[in-house]
């Protein structure tokens, strides 16, 4: 599953304190499922939920959100764009540890698509396929006079 790889990237990269201390982002698939049909194809699809715990947070949950919303423009546009995953395919839940700190945990409900082809001598190629990145989040194709 290569979204949880390259969320964890981004969301480390982007939140100071996880950058300084990459550990405390923890990541999970839970609840994976494996979507194939009857057909010849060996190609599937993961649909699963992948759960972030943030522990002892001190930072500011702003900067885990809009590092977030970013990487789920470019890895799962779905989630933003159409109003039946909106409503549910993010979701959060906040454990208050102390004055200061938190365990904030984070649930995305995710999918990737998988083509396996099978070469003349035998041999798989497994791809996993790019999400179809929306023009308006695109840098150089929106003019910037239309953005706040």
């Amino acid at each position: 599953m290569n979204k949880a790889t390259t969320f964890r990237r981004a969301i480390a990269g982007a939140v100071p304190e996880l950058n300084a201390d990459p550990d405390k982002l923890l990541v999970f698939v839970d609840a994976g499922h494996v979507i194939a049909t009857a057909a010849p194809s060996l190609s599937f699809e993961y649909q699963y939920t992948l759960n972030a715990i943030i522990t002892d947070f001190a930072g500011d949950a702003d900067s885990v959100f809009v590092a977030l919303i970013a990487w789920v423009q470019r890895n799962q546009s779905d989630l933003l764009a159409n109003p039946e995953t909106r409503e549910t395919g993010i979701a959060f839940e906040v454990d208050h540890l102390t004055q200061t700190t938190c365990d904030l945990s984070i649930q995305l409900k995710l999918t990737e698509t998988v083509i396996v082809k099978t070469a003349a001598d035998g041999t798989r190629e497994i791809t996993h396929v790019d999400e179809h990145v929306p023009e308006w989040t695109t840098p150089g194709l929106v003019d910037p006079s239309w953005t706040n």
